[in-house]
C-alpha cells in the first residue's frame, strides 16, 4: 500500500493555476496605472473646463454689465460748454428768458432747478364751466397765438385771440446786478369789435420756486396780493410786483376783484390741476354801478385724495407756489415786475412810461436787424408778408426752451429702461402746443434759421446737443426731460432705444457755421466759431462713427435705417420713426436686407463736412474726404439705388406691392352674443409674396440724392427728377411738392385703422425748402439743366410762400403740414418749428 505524501501547510497560498489567456502581472499593473493616468486627465480636464466657464460667466457678466452701462455713460471728452456756461455770471443777457414754450405766457431762467414764472386766465361768466388756458392745447380752440416780434435776447411782443377778446403780452429785460437784471410784463385785453359786451376776464399771475428757493406773499387789503419777495441759489434775493389795472393805455385806474393762493406745489406738471381744484364761486364781483355777480376764483387749495400716491409726501412747509388773481373788464392793461435785489444802481422802475421807452428802442432795433439780415422789404414784398415773416422768426426764437433731467433709454443688453445722466437742454420746439420739447431731426433744421439771426444761438444749442451724446456715439432722438416734458408724451413714446438713429441734420446747421466763418473770419459773430469747433470736435467724430458703424447696410457703402416697426400684421406698410418720415412707404416686409437712399445721401452729406471741419481745425481729414467722395459716387448711387422701372432712385428690400389692409374675420359661435368676442381689427392682407427688389416708391425719398447735392450738375438724373417733380400727376402741386406721387398705391391711404396718412400725401415745408435750395443750387451751377432749374426754382418758391403766408393770414398760424388738393394747413398748430423755413425762401438765403 503505498503511502501519500502530506500537504505542507505555509503562510502563503500556492498560486492559481495560469491560464493561458491571462496577461503576466507587470502588464496589468501598467494598464491599471495607465487608466489612473488618463482619470486623471480627465478629472484635471473638467476642472479647467469648469474654471473656464466660471471664467467666461464671470467675463460674459462683467462685458453684459459692461455693455448695459456704456448706453448710460456720457462721452469721456471734456464737455463742450463748461458746467456755468448759461449762469447769470456767464451769460447774464440770456439768463432769463421765456424758455417755457409750452405755456401760453411764462419766464424762467436757464439753470437746472429755476423759479419760473407764468400766467393763466379765464373768462367768466361764461357759457363753458371752467375754461382756464395755462399750457398750449389745440383744445382750446383759440384763433390764433404767438409772438408778432421776439430778439431771442432782450424782448417779446405775442398777441393770443381767445372767442372775444385779445389779450397782448409784452415783456422787456433790463440788465443789472449780479442775477440777470429786471424785467417787466405788460399785458393789455381788448374785446373784439363782434363781441356782444365787454367780457370779464381773470388774469393769473404765478410765481413758483422747482424744488429750490423759498417765496414769501405779501398780501394787502380785500385779499390783494401786492408782491412777491424770494430767494434762490441762482437769483438771490428779489421781488416781484403786481400793479393793478389800468383802463387801456391811459393811467386811470380799473375796478378789479382780487384774490390769491399760496401752497406747496407737488410738481410744475401739476401747477394747472392745483388751481382748478382751488377754484370756488363764492365769490363776488360788484363794479360801481354794475351787476353784482359771483364769480369763480381762487380758495384754499385741497388736493384730490389719491389711494396710491405715485410721489413721497413732499415735507416741505413752506409754501413754493404763490398765485396772483385779478378778475376785471375789458379794455384794461395790467404790469408785473420783477426786480433784482443785486441790482443797487436801477435807474427808475421799469414800468409805465419807462417800459414803453425801453419797449419801442427794442422793436426799432428787432425791424432794423431784420431788414439788414433778410432784406424782405428790399426784395419788393409787401407789409403784410414781412409781418408775417417777422412773426415767423419771432416764433421761432420764442418757442426756444431750456429743459433739464434725465432720459428714459434702452438698449438689447438693458432688461428694463434706464435712467440717462442728468443733463440740459437749451433747444428750438416744433410746436408749443403739441411737440414742445427736443427733436434731433427737426433742430437742424431750425438752427438753418436762427443761425442767419442769432449765430451764437446755434452754437449754444448746438453744443447742448452734442454734450448729450454717450460714450457710444448716440443722441437720444427725443429730448424727454423733467416731468414736465413728461406729462405732455405717450408712454410708449418715452424710452428711447440707442440703435436707432434720426437724420444728423446738425450738419446742416454746422455747414452754415462754417460757410460764415470760411466768409467772413473777422465777423464779430463768426470769431466764436472756430474756438466752438474745436471742442465739439471730438464728440462730432464719435457721433458720425456711430452712425458709419451702426446703421451700415448689407453691401458696402450702403445703409440702413433700424427700428422699423416690427409688428407687421397691424401696419400696411411698417413704419421707419427712425428716418423722419415716419409712414412713407419702404420695403413692405422689414429685413436686414434693405438699402435706405435717404440715410445715404445724408451720410454722404455728413462726410463732406467733417472733411471741411477737420481741415479748419488741422486735423486730418483724408478718410472722411475718401468717405464722401465714395458715397458721392454717382455710379455707386445708381447701382445702389436707381431703379429702372420707376426711373428714380429708390429705396431697396424684401418687398411686395400687393398688400391692403382688411377686416380680420373673429369666429362667434352660433348662439354667443357678439360683444364677449374681441373686436375686429383692421390687419394687413398680403395677396402676393414679397422679394428683393426696388421699392419703387416715387416721393421725397427719390429726391434725396438732389436735395442734398449729392448728384453732379451734369447727371441726367436730374432731368427725371425736375420731371418728376413738374408732373401734377405725380408731386407738384400750387402749394408745394407733394410727399408721394398720387400715382403711388399707397398715395394717402392709412398706415392702421388709428393712423391717417403723415408722409403719403401732405405737403411738408423741410423737404420743400431743400428743394427750393437745391433748385437754386443747380441753377447757379453749370450744367445742361441749369436753365430748367432756374424755372422750377421760381415757381416752386413763389407757390410755397404765398400759400404758407395765405394760411397764416386766414387762419392765424403757421402749420405742420399743408393739404396737397387744398394747400390747407393741417396737423399741429402753431408749428413754427422748420415751417419757419418759408422765411429762408422768401429771403432767397439757402
Amino acid at each position: 500500500m503505498g503511502r501519500q505524501r502530506k500537504r505542507v501547510v505555509t503562510g502563503e497560498a500556492d498560486p492559481p493555476p495560469t491560464r493561458k489567456d491571462e496577461k503576466p502581472a507587470t502588464l496589468q499593473r501598467k494598464e491599471k496605472k495607465k487608466k489612473l493616468d488618463i482619470g486623471k486627465i480627465f478629472i484635471n480636464i473638467s476642472i479647467g473646463l469648469c474654471i473656464f466657464s466660471l471664467i467666461w460667466f464671470f467675463y460674459a457678466l462683467y462685458m453684459r454689465s459692461s455693455l448695459a452701462k456704456r448706453v448710460v455713460t456720457l462721452h469721456h471728452s471734456p464737455p463742450v460748454l463748461d458746467a456755468n456756461s448759461t449762469s447769470a455770471e456767464v451769460s447774464p443777457e440770456r439768463f432769463w428768458g421765456s424758455y417755457r414754450p409750452q405755456v401760453y405766457f411764462g419766464m424762467k431762467t436757464r439753470s437746472p432747478r429755476s423759479v419760473v414764472t407764468g400766467m393763466m386766465w379765464m373768462r367768466q361768466f361764461s357759457e363753458v364751466d371752467v375754461n382756464l388756458r395755462h399750457t398750449c392745447e389745440q383744445g382750446d380752440r383759440l384763433q390764433g397765438y404767438g409772438w408778432l416780434m421776439h430778439d431771442g435776447l432782450s424782448f417779446g411782443v405775442q398777441e393770443i385771440h381767445d372767442s372775444d377778446f385779445t389779450l397782448t403780452t409784452e415783456f422787456v429785460k433790463r440788465m443789472g446786478g449780479e442775477h440777470g437784471g429786471d424785467w417787466t410784463w405788460r399785458i393789455t385785453a381788448k374785446q373784439h369789435s363782434s363781441a356782444p359786451h365787454a367780457p370779464v376776464i381773470s388774469l393769473m399771475f404765478y410765481a413758483a420756486a422747482d424744488t429750490q428757493g423759498s417765496l414769501e406773499a405779501h398780501v394787502e387789503e380785500r385779499n390783494r396780493l401786492g408782491s412777491i419777495t424770494g430767494f434762490s441759489e441762482e437769483l438771490g434775493n428779489f421781488k416781484i410786483t403786481f400793479r393793478k389795472p389800468v383802463a387801456g393805455e391811459s393811467s386811470s385806474a380799473k375796478y378789479a376783484s382780487y384774490n390769491y393762493l399760496q401752497t406747496v406745489s407737488p410738481g410744475l406738471e401739476r401747477l394747472t390741476d392745483i388751481v382748478r381744484n382751488s377754484l370756488n364761486r363764492r365769490f363776488v364781483y360788484s363794479p360801481p354801478n354794475g351787476e353784482k355777480r359771483q364769480y369763480i376764483a381762487v380758495d384754499t387749495y385741497k388736493p384730490p385724495h389719491q389711494q396710491h400716491q405715485q410721489k413721497p409726501a413732499d415735507p416741505r412747509k413752506e409754501s413754493d407756489f404763490v398765485l396772483h388773481q385779478v378778475t376785471v373788464q375789458t379794455p384794461f392793461q395790467i404790469e408785473v415786475l420783477f426786480e433784482s435785489g443785486s441790482f443797487h444802481d436801477r435807474p427808475n422802475q421799469l414800468s409805465a412810461a419807462a417800459m414803453t421807452e425801453e419797449l419801442e428802442k427794442r422793436k426799432a432795433a428787432f425791424d432794423a436787424k431784420f431788414e439788414k439780415t433778410f432784406g424782405l422789404q428790399a426784395k419788393g414784398l409787401g407789409q403784410a408778408q414781412v409781418k408775417f415773416s417777422k412773426a415767423a422768426l419771432s416764433n421761432m426764437l420764442g418757442g426756444m426752451g431750456y429743459f433739464y433731467g434725465q432720459s428714459v433709454v434702452q438698449s438689447v443688453y438693458n432688461e428694463y429702461p434706464l435712467l440717462y445722466p442728468e443733463g440740459a437742454l437749451f433747444t428750438a420746439v416744433p410746436s408749443r402746443s403739441f411737440f414742445p420739447r427736443g427733436f434731433l431731426w427737426d433742430e437742424g433744421f431750425h438752427q438753418l434759421l436762427l443761425s442767419k439771426w442769432d449765430p451764437q444761438v446755434t452754437r449754444e444749442a448746438t453744443a447742448h446737443w452734442l454734450d448729450l451724446v454717450n460714450m457710444e456715439g448716440w443722441i437720444p432722438r427725443e429730448q424727454i426731460l423733467g416731468d414736465e416734458a413728461r406729462s405732455k408724451v405717450p408712454a410708449e413714446f418715452v424710452v428711447q432705444r440707442n440703435e436707432n438713429a434720426n437724420p444728423p441734420t446738425l450738419f446742416l446747421a454746422l455747414q452754415k457755421l462754417v460757410e460764415q466763418l470760411q466768409a467772413n473770419p473777422d465777423a464779430e459773430s463768426s470769431q466764436p466759431t472756430l474756438p466752438f469747433l474745436r471742442r465739439l470736435y471730438p464728440r462730432l467724430q464719435t457721433w458720425f462713427e456711430w452712425y458709419n458703424t451702426t446703421q451700415t447696410g448689407p453691401l458696402p457703402n450702403s445703409y440702413r435705417w433700424r427700428g422699423r416697426d416690427k409688428d407687421t400684421n397691424l401696419f400696411l406698410n411698417p413704419k421707419t420713426l427712425t428716418s423722419g418720415l415716419d409712414d412713407y412707404p419702404r420695403a413692405s416686409h422689414p429685413s436686414a436686407e434693405e438699402r435706405h437712399v435717404d440715410l445715404h445721401c445724408w451720410m454722404a452729406l455728413a462726410s463732406g463736412i467733417m472733411a471741411s471741419v477737420a481741415r479748419l481745425l488741422g486735423e486730418p481729414h483724408q478718410e472722411y474726404e475718401r468717405t464722401h467722395q465714395k458715397l458721392s459716387d454717382n455710379g455707386l448711387l445708381d447701382e445702389l439705388h436707381w431703379s429702372d422701372q420707376l426711373r428714380s432712385f429708390s429705396d431697396y428690400g424684401n418687398h411686395t406691392q400687393a398688400v391692403s389692409l382688411q377686416q380680420e374675420k373673429v369666429y362667434v359661435p352660433p348662439g354667443q352674443p357678439r360683444h364677449q368676442f374681441p373686436v375686429a381689427r383692421l390687419v394687413r392682407s398680403v395677396r402676393r409674396a414679397p422679394k428683393p427688389q426696388f421699392v419703387n416708391a416715387l416721393g421725397y425719398i427719390s429726391l434725396f440724392p438732389f436735395l442734398l447735392h449729392v448728384l453732379t450738375p451734369d447727371s441726367p438724373k436730374l432731368e427725371h427728377i425736375f420731371r418728376d417733380m413738374r408732373d401734377v400727376d405725380k408731386l407738384w402741386t400750387p402749394y408745394g411738392l407733394r410727399s408721394l406721387s398720387r400715382a403711388d398705391p399707397l398715395y394717402m391711404k392709412r398706415n392702421t385703422e388709428h393712423d391717417a396718412p403723415y408722409w403719403r400725401g401732405p405737403i411738408w415745408i423741410n423737404i420743400n425748402y431743400l428743394a427750393v435750395r437745391a433748385l437754386h443750387h443747380y441753377s447757379n451751377t453749370d450744367g445742361p439743366y441749369q436753365e430748367k432749374a432756374a424755372a422750377l426754382y421760381q415757381e416752386l418758391r413763389t407757390n410755397i410762400m404765398n400759400n404758407v403766408y395765405r394760411q397764416y393770414a386766414e387762419t392765424g398760424y403757421i402749420w405742420e403740414q399743408y393739404n396737397d388738393s387744398t394747400g390747407k394747413g393741417q396737423g399741429s398748430h402753431p408749428f413754427t418749428g422748420w415751417s419757419a423755413l418759408t422765411v429762408l425762401i422768401m429771403a432767397e438765403q439757402y
